[in-house]
């Protein structure tokens, strides 16, 4: 982590496993079911700490998961955000995703785990693998 990051965010994690114990039961809860989706749907993926959130790469970044009381700038918030790195790019038909002010990342904010829908997410998930290649063979070409 860089000087930099430490001064926006209050804390440092070393490890998933200090990440996971630093929620409270609900975010846990999200944060597990998310990150199973994660894992049956993009077996493939790296999963590492990255501005002390989880995040998920193949050739680049795809997604990550952020709880609210991992904040960013001194600032929480409550729930716990599905982010896709390339959301701009992804073929959302449900409109599942919100931009929040963003110009490439798609998002879905979960207050309680009866929220998360499994079909959509592996939908989104996959949707995002394939966007993950496209740009990857296009990097190639260049």
């Amino acid at each position: 982590m860089t000087d930099s990051q430490e001064t926006v965010q209050d804390v440092h994690f070393r490890s998933i496993d200090e990440f996971l114990g630093y929620l409270s039961a609900n975010d846990r809860a999200i944060v597990d079911r998310l990150r199973a989706l994660v894992h049956e749907t993009v077996p493939e993926a790296e999963e590492r700490l990255s501005y002390n959130v989880p995040y998920y790469r193949r050739h680049a970044d795809i997604c990550f998961i952020w709880p609210g009381s991992v904040g960013w700038a001194g600032k929480t918030k409550a729930g716990v955000q599905l982010g896709f790195t390339q959301g701009v790019h992804l073929y959302d038909r449900r409109g599942y995703l919100e931009r929040g002010g963003r110009k490439q990342v798609g998002m879905r904010v979960y207050q309680d785990i009866s929220e998360i829908d499994p079909d959509i997410i592996r939908e989104l998930l996959t949707e995002a693998v394939r966007v993950d290649e496209e740009r990857q063979a296009a990097r190639r070409r260049h």
